[in-house]
C-alpha cells in the first residue's frame, strides 16, 4: 500500500498538470502578421516584378464584359495578359485569344483562349492610385490611368505574397466595386456595357502569379 501511494505522489511530482489544480499554460499569440495592410507596403510587393495572367486565372467576366462578347476594340477575349511593375506603374502586354461566332459588333460568340489572334502594342499606365487599403490586408481600391482610358475597383495581394487579384472595370462603367462595399468578388457590382447598369453577370477578378 505504501508503495502504490508513493509511485502515485512521484507521478504526480513529475506530471503537476494531470494531479494537480493548476491552470493550463496558455500557447503562444500565433496569430499570423498581416501583410499588405499599407499603400507603402502594397506598391513594395508589386515593384520590379512580372505579373502573368493565363488559363483559368483569366476571368469569364473581364472588366465585366463577357469574354465571349464582341465590342469590339473593347473585347475581352483573352490568351494571356503580362504586366511588369517599374515606378509603381505598370506595363500591360496583352495576348487575344480567339473570339468565333460573334462577326458583329455586341453579338456573342465564342472565346477561344488557347488561340493567340493578336498582340497588342504593350500600354504603359500614366498614373497609379493605391488606396483605402484595408487594415487585415483584404482589400486595397485601385485606379489606373492610361493614355485615352482608365480602370478603377479593387485588388488584394495574397498574404504569400504570390498573387494579386484586381476586380477592376473601366472607370466610369461600374457600381458598388470599392473596398467599401466588401472585398474582391463581393457581389452587387454593376456594370454598364452599353445598356444601362446591369447587375455584373459572373466572376470579373483577374488573378496575376506575382513572378
Amino acid at each position: 500500500m505504501k508503495k502504490t501511494l508513493l509511485s502515485a505522489l512521484m507521478l504526480c511530482s513529475l506530471s503537476l498538470a494531470a494531479c494537480g489544480d493548476d491552470e493550463p499554460v496558455t500557447p503562444p499569440d500565433e496569430t499570423p502578421e498581416v501583410k499588405y495592410n499599407t499603400v507603402a507596403a502594397v506598391n513594395q510587393a508589386l515593384e520590379g516584378k512580372t505579373l502573368v495572367m493565363e488559363g483559368t486565372n483569366i476571368p469569364p467576366f473581364p472588366q465585366g464584359i463577357p469574354e465571349n462578347m464582341n465590342l469590339g476594340a473593347a473585347t475581352q477575349c483573352y490568351h494571356k495578359v503580362t504586366m511588369t511593375i517599374a515606378g509603381n506603374k505598370p506595363t500591360v502586354a496583352p495576348e487575344m485569344g480567339t473570339l468565333s461566332g460573334a462577326a458583329s459588333v455586341g453579338s456573342m460568340g465564342t472565346c477561344d483562349r488557347a488561340t493567340v489572334s493578336a498582340t497588342p502594342t504593350p500600354y504603359v499606365a500614366q498614373e497609379v492610385l493605391v488606396e483605402n487599403v484595408a487594415a487585415d490586408g483584404t482589400c486595397f481600391d485601385v485606379r489606373y490611368t492610361y493614355n485615352g482610358f482608365a480602370q478603377e475597383g479593387r485588388g488584394q495581394i495574397s498574404q504569400d505574397g504570390t498573387k494579386l487579384s484586381l476586380e477592376i472595370f473601366f472607370a466610369g462603367k461600374a457600381q458598388n466595386a470599392k473596398c467599401a462595399n466588401g472585398p474582391v468578388g463581393t457581389t452587387g457590382v454593376l456594370v454598364d456595357i452599353g445598356a444601362g447598369p446591369k447587375a455584373l453577370l459572373g466572376n470579373a477578378t483577374q488573378v496575376y502569379t506575382i513572378q
